[in-house]
């Protein structure tokens, strides 16, 4: 920096004056383009040091914490060594790669994507659904197989109007799906944690009840140790032979192994899945059966969706660094 001119700063000067924010793992590029021009951004897989010595050296700089993608784990080997930390932000709406306990007692602040996902995963939700009873997917196989005129029609798929939908998680997500499903002119019945008095939805407590009234499960709600395997073999029994389960939440939501053992006994309809429990592992018994959707969790993934989170965690690292209200701070 020149004496006589103290604005012409270096890039590398007007750097460390940004606020510094720590990565884990690389972003994409858009993101990262875009965060680099209001923070400084910490990345360790950049430097010399091991992970741990490299989070030591920043240990004081590191007051926020972007969590990009599932891994690596936000645990408690992790916080301890950044004892400065104040903020984690997550890119996700799902935050079960964090251990938010550990950052309550830390009296560290979590927040996820917001509502930046939701129109998009509903969309998929129903794509999935409509997909499932339809069977377009399997009668797109069969017509560029060439059967069509060796074997005639496809078997007639399942009207979507009318079926009873259970859906386990009535948060922003589930909410946007039920409305959808509602122009369907389905009928639409909920599992949550607790009933909503505001919603008339009819309410279960207990999921195997629900499926047991219901056509169709759709599953959005967060996974954490109370809705691990939610969706297990007594729920998917419930449901019953013409039952169909669409998982656009998490994939340990669902007893994996039970679902692919219900699927080939016939035991339940079909599913539609966008997530697994060991992505990217997907069980190779569902390849080859023309009642399941399969999908690489891809619900959120639009150019809007990208571009509304890139705006909501910017604007929770502007708020937390400004000391105002964070936009999406997760209430557990």
């Amino acid at each position: 920096m020149s004496a006589e001119n103290p604005a012409a700063e270096t890039p590398a000067v007007e750097r460390e004056r940004l606020p510094p924010v720590l990565l884990l793992r690389p972003l994409s590029f858009p993101f990262h383009d875009a965060l680099a021009t209001k923070f400084r951004l910490l990345k360790p897989w950049e430097s010399p040091l091991p992970r741990d010595e490299f989070l030591a050296a920043h240990a004081g700089d590191a007051r926020a914490l972007l969590s990009f993608g599932p891994s690596p784990t936000i645990d408690a080997e992790i916080l301890a060594c950044l004892p400065n930390l104040e903020l984690v932000v997550a890119f996700s709406t799902g935050v079960n790669h964090i251990d938010v306990a550990e950052c309550r007692r830390r009296g560290i602040a979590v927040t996820n994507a917001g509502n930046a996902f939701t129109e998009d995963v509903a969309d998929y939700a129903v794509a999935l659904l409509i997909d499932v009873l339809r069977q377009i997917s399997a009668a797109d196989r069969y017509v560029r197989r060439g059967l069509w005129p060796i074997n005639g029609d496809y078997p007639l798929g399942h009207k979507l109007g009318g079926k009873r939908v259970g859906i386990v998680g009535l948060g922003s997500i589930g909410s946007a799906v039920a409305k959808r499903l509602e122009a369907f002119g389905c009928t639409i019945q909920y599992h949550s944690r607790s009933r909503k008095p505001s919603i008339s939805y009819k309410f279960f407590s207990d999921v195997a009840n629900l499926a047991a009234e219901s056509d169709v499960l759709v599953i959005t709600c967060a996974l954490n140790t109370e809705t691990h395997h939610i969706i297990n073999k007594e729920v998917m029994l419930a449901l019953g032979k013409d039952g169909v389960i669409i998982n656009v939440g998490r994939g340990a939501l669902v007893d994996e192994k039970e679902l692919v053992k219900c699927l080939m006994e016939e035991e339940i309809g079909g599913a539609g899945l966008d997530v697994f429990e060991n992505e990217p592992a997907v069980p190779q018994e569902l390849f080859h059966v023309d009642n399941v959707v399969l999908s690489h969790h891809k619900a959120v993934f639009t150019p809007e969706s990208f571009q509304g989170v890139l705006e909501v965690v910017m604007g929770n690292l502007e708020a937390f660094f400004s000391d105002r209200p964070l936009l999406s701070p997760i209430s557990e």
